[in-house]
């Protein structure tokens, strides 16, 4: 028996030994960032595929962040009010329900307490004693009490006698702790019912963003529209770039948010959302996709997030409706299909269009080619300038030197070229 049981300690020792040598060590590189670990450079990540792109934003204009090892929860009790409208019904509405069955429990039971210490239990039906609360003869009794109480329903069979200071004050104390429970709970519901939330369903956002030609320039596009008749009050667009990016030090900052000009100093991002509207976005030089070209555009891990925002006509609430587009959702070389047609006295729009695009005639450049090729398409008359000088510097040496006046009247031509050259 021994000897077996010294075989199986040997054996087990051998297994593991067995399995110390063959783990390997296991070495856990610093935790970073998850955009930072899949942005790693190229010759570090060769093994890896094509990554998809995760969403900041959906489309559905919901946040895809979750936040997670939040120690200090405390805060959220701080704003209780906010943090009951935030969850969701299911939730709302059992913590609606809870609240006023403990409230109610709590104070019947005090009820109860009062007539068991004072002895009414004792006395039922003793017309000589003067109970506290009349008809009240067990708990359930009291629960109901405490519910007329605090409802102010007042059937008039359970009333309070004035032979109890001590019923009299816990008459005061429940109605007017059920008064504050009532306006923060009727309140928390209606804010929750009245949110603005279910309007920025009819703010629809077109499914695809196109680049294409605006008036000689390259610009980036996306349609919006509102699908009621009450319209959104105040309006305004703006548009923000979320993509990864490297400091010249080094420092590695995910989802870096950049802001991208619809019309803010023009004007043009404050809209009157009547009928669907084409926002436009110029590409130049202070614009993120100035170096973006169209065989580059698919390459590019970026994500464009649009917010609109206005008041709701009817409540006077502020709305705001969200989507984004990521790089496979910019459509080069397309524009948007027109959706406003004139009928017999009204304009009529059909949303049948609102998503669909038709591909029209783009250079595949970037706008800082395209900027380029625009300035060496002038260069030519510079050039004409500077050989016509060079051409009257030029002096045959076959020829004799000529007289000072036709030298006078060589230097007036080229003064002349040079200022023609300059306007």
């Amino acid at each position: 028996m021994f000897s077996f049981s010294l075989m199986a300690a040997n054996v087990l020792e051998g297994d593991s030994m067995e399995q110390d040598v063959e783990s390997p060590v296991t070495i856990h590189p610093p935790k970073l960032p998850k955009q930072a670990r899949e942005d790693l450079p190229k010759h570090l990540n060769k093994e890896c595929t094509k990554r998809r792109i995760q969403r900041y934003v959906r489309k559905d204009g919901k946040c895809n962040v979750h936040h997670g090892n939040v120690r200090e929860t405390y805060r959220y009790l701080t704003d209780i009010f906010t943090t009951l409208v935030d969850l969701k019904w299911r939730f709302n509405l059992f913590i609606f329900v809870m609240v006023y069955t403990v409230t109610w429990l709590f104070f019947g039971f005090i009820w109860w307490l009062i007539a068991y210490i004072r002895g009414d239990m004792e006395h039922i039906g003793d017309k000589k004693w003067t109970p506290c609360v009349s008809n009240l003869n067990g708990f359930v009794s009291a629960f109901l009490f405490s519910i007329e109480t605090e409802t102010t329903i007042g059937y008039g069979y359970r009333v309070i006698t004035d032979k109890c200071p001590e019923g009299i004050i816990l008459l005061l104390v429940q109605s007017v702790l059920g008064s504050i429970v009532n306006a923060f709970m009727v309140g928390c519901m209606f804010v929750k019912i009245s949110q603005p939330k279910k309007r920025a369903e009819t703010l629809v956002f077109s499914t695809n963003a196109v680049i294409s030609m605006r008036d000689g320039k390259l610009c980036l596009m996306f349609r919006v529209g509102d699908l009621r008749n009450s319209h959104i009050v105040e309006a305004s667009i703006r548009a923000k770039l979320i993509k990864s990016k490297q400091t010249k030090e080094g420092e590695f900052i995910p989802l870096n948010q950049t802001d991208i000009n619809v019309g803010y100093y023009t004007g043009d991002d404050r809209l009157f959302l009547v009928s669907p509207l084409i926002i436009s976005h110029e590409i130049n030089q202070q614009s993120p996709f100035w170096e973006i070209s169209k065989a580059q555009l698919p390459k590019e891990e970026l994500e464009i997030v649009v917010i609109l925002e206005g008041m709701v006509e009817a409540t006077g609430m502020t709305c705001q409706a969200r989507s984004s587009y990521v790089t496979s959702e910019i459509l080069w070389g397309y524009r948007f299909t027109p959706v406003l047609t004139l009928e017999d006295g009204f304009y009529e729009v059909d949303y049948n269009n609102f998503h669909e695009t038709y591909e029209t005639n783009t250079p595949p450049y970037s706008a800082k080619e395209l900027a380029e090729k625009a300035s060496k398409a002038e260069l030519p008359l510079t050039w004409s300038v500077s050989s016509q000088l060079d051409q009257h510097a030029e002096v045959d040496p076959e020829e004799e030197p000529k007289s000072q006046e036709e030298q006078t009247e060589r230097n007036g031509d080229v003064a002349n070229l040079e200022n023609e050259s300059k306007v």
